[in-house]
């Protein structure tokens, strides 16, 4: 029993129930709120309570009440029982969601495979081994993200004001968010905005474009999913047209996005002035003062990131992009500190690196990679020089960034740099499944401790387990195929034969 001395009520509890001092405490409210309110505002009060203590969340609770002031009338020795069945909000949500406990994409029972085992990075778990890669969408007006990524990353969405209204997703519309996956990646964002590959790219150079961005980790974390950003330079790719305008404009076309078309093309650098190809931009070279202007934009955007509120950052040294084209003898023929070898070459994205873990010291930083620019011939010339960027380099390069303490995880793509790069296996003219996991394996093996992340053409949840069953791989990192298929993660958890939290609005598909 509990006597309010100070508005002389008595609560007398059939099961231990939280003081009206702590509802007021919790809920924010005086004392006297409680002395002069009806039932139904104490049951919303006591609600309150319930959505937001730091208690575990109660689900059913029956308590007995004697409110002496109900409706202003006192009620001595009246009785009421009420059974409280909640439907929990999420705590300090932005609005009103449904609290998923545990996390979607959770294993509660079944066989227990490697794919959803949690993993921990720099104090940051990740519920399951399944991440969502950085897909471009092309979608972004001026760098800010719009109500597309929101769609894309979190569930559908529409805006009606300064008011979201949740519509849930029906088909395969994407929410990668609301879906299970361990962790999503935010696409390529530039750290200028003469470093996006189209006029339509994310980007990350100025304060307004954090706002969106905001949003959309306040809904992920509200729905228990772990939210990255790679942030990204496209160097001598900059300036072109978003894939389906290059469809447009016709094989053989120019891709280069002038200035008439929101381009840029006189404003594209690179380590060397080679172009990528003949469609597009003739890019400048480099000077010291370009390469301190794009190491300061990124320890700025990593400030941006801190605000925003991002779970863990990865560094885009992948796919022909700026850090890939310093580091790769084909596309940088310097003959300064910054070209020639392998510890030139590395020299600007290692500086790059270090700057952006000394602004992100507590949270993981993760670096994507091109194992190999495909290019035709070894990656060693008979000389003993390097003639292309392979494998070989970008273990001895992984080893600098180890030694550096820059990175926390390394994921394992390839190509991008070479515009007649020859990609294989093929498998009826198409990529084989998995063609560069063995990339992923090769860096396993030599730094048995680091984490590593597999991604290509990964679909199969049985191959995919068996990856990461051989330590070929640490995580799973797929982008087609959760295009394809959001629902991937619990589908590839019944394939396996446990089974997964789903979210409460769509446990009934899973049952």
């Amino acid at each position: 029993m509990y006597t309010n001395a100070a508005e002389g009520r008595v609560v007398e509890q059939e099961q231990p129930m939280a003081s009206f001092s702590e509802i007021a405490v919790v809920s924010q409210k005086p004392l006297s709120f409680f002395g002069s309110r009806p039932l139904s505002i104490f049951k919303a009060s006591f609600l309150n309570l319930l959505h937001n203590s730091r208690r575990k969340p109660c689900f059913s609770i029956s308590f007995t009440v004697h409110y002496e002031s109900l409706l202003s009338r006192p009620l001595s020795g009246s009785q009421f029982t009420t059974m409280l069945n909640i439907n929990t909000a999420v705590p300090d949500a932005r609005e009103y969601y449904p609290l998923n406990e545990p996390p979607i994409g959770t294993r509660l029972a079944g066989e227990q495979p490697e794919l959803f085992k949690p993993l921990e990075i720099r104090g940051v778990t990740f519920k399951n081994r399944i991440f969502v890669s950085p897909m471009c969408q092309y979608s972004s007006s001026d760098g800010h993200a719009t109500d597309w990524h929101l769609v894309h990353i979190g569930a559908s969405a529409v805006q009606t004001g300064n008011t979201f209204f949740l519509i849930f997703p029906c088909s395969n519309k994407q929410g990668f968010a609301t879906r299970g996956a361990g962790a999503i990646c935010m696409e390529a964002t530039a750290v200028v905005p003469e470093g996006r590959i189209s006029p339509e790219d994310a980007g990350l150079w100025k304060d307004s474009q954090m706002e969106p961005l905001k949003r959309i980790v306040e809904f992920c974390h509200a729905h228990g999913t772990k939210i990255g950003i790679q942030l990204s330079h496209a160097g001598r790719k900059a300036s072109v047209y978003a894939p389906w305008i290059k469809d447009k404009a016709g094989h053989g076309s120019s891709w280069i996005a002038t200035e008439d078309e929101n381009g840029w093309p006189d404003q594209v650098y690179a380590p060397s002035a080679i172009p990528w190809s003949d469609r597009y931009p003739n890019p400048k070279e480099m000077t010291e003062q370009d390469m301190q202007y794009v190491e300061d934009a990124f320890v700025a955007a990593v400030k941006r990131c801190k605000q925003i509120g991002f779970d863990w950052l990865e560094f885009h040294a992948a796919h022909g992009y700026l850090a890939h084209e310093f580091l790769s003898p084909l596309s940088n023929t310097r003959t300064d500190q910054y070209g020639g070898s392998l510890e030139n070459r590395t020299r600007f994205p290692n500086r790059v690196l270090q700057r952006m873990r000394e602004e992100w010291p507590d949270k993981p930083l993760t670096v994507r990679i091109s194992s190999s620019d495909w290019a035709e011939g070894p990656e060693k010339a008979a000389d003993g020089s390097w003639a292309q960027w392979g494998i070989e380099q970008s273990i001895l390069w992984v080893g600098q960034l180890l030694q550096l303490g820059v990175v926390d995880l390394v994921d394992c793509s390839s190509g991008g740099n070479w515009f007649h790069q020859k990609i294989g296996p093929l498998i009826d003219g198409k990529i084989a499944p998995g063609y560069q996991v063995p990339f992923a394996e090769a860096m396993k093996k030599a730094y048995p401790s680091l984490i590593v992340g597999a991604i290509g053409a990964i679909s199969d949840p049985v191959v995919a387990e068996s990856y990461l069953k051989d330590g070929k791989c640490d995580v799973i990192s797929m982008a087609r195929e959760f295009i394809r298929n959001p629902h991937w993660v619990l589908m590839a958890a019944r394939t396996l034969g446990c089974t997964v939290k789903a979210a409460n609005q769509y446990e009934r598909g899973w049952r």
